[in-house]
């Protein structure tokens, strides 16, 4: 199966429009059609962003692997908005500060 024809397959899974995937990840609906007729491959940056999207592994959509479904490390966090993906990075950072500083006070 084609890159093309999986980008089609996931994207009618999930009931969505071209136009709404190619809004979801910053492309145009024309190009998303290309992508999905084989007439252009999408480059590392909108594979992943499709893959993260569709929640599916990049090897699946490359016809790597047959299963569709990545393992749970990767597909975490796959379905979280900028601001949430934000939140947590800025979450997890404040805590790596603390413990840091903690840390220093036991030597």
């Amino acid at each position: 199966m084609s890159i093309g024809t999986r980008l089609k397959l996931e994207r009618e899974k999930k009931g969505w429009s071209q136009f709404d995937v190619a809004e979801q990840i910053g492309i145009t609906n024309a190009v998303l059609s290309n992508y999905e007729r084989n007439y252009r491959n999408p480059d590392i940056h909108t594979l992943a962003k499709l893959a993260d999207l569709y929640q599916v592994s990049t090897d699946y959509l490359l016809g790597r692997v047959e299963e569709s479904t990545p393992n749970q490390k990767d597909s975490f966090g796959a379905d979280w908005t900028d601001e949430e993906k934000e939140i947590a990075t800025s979450t997890i950072h404040a805590y790596r500060k603390k413990r840091a500083i903690g840390q220093k006070g036991k030597h």
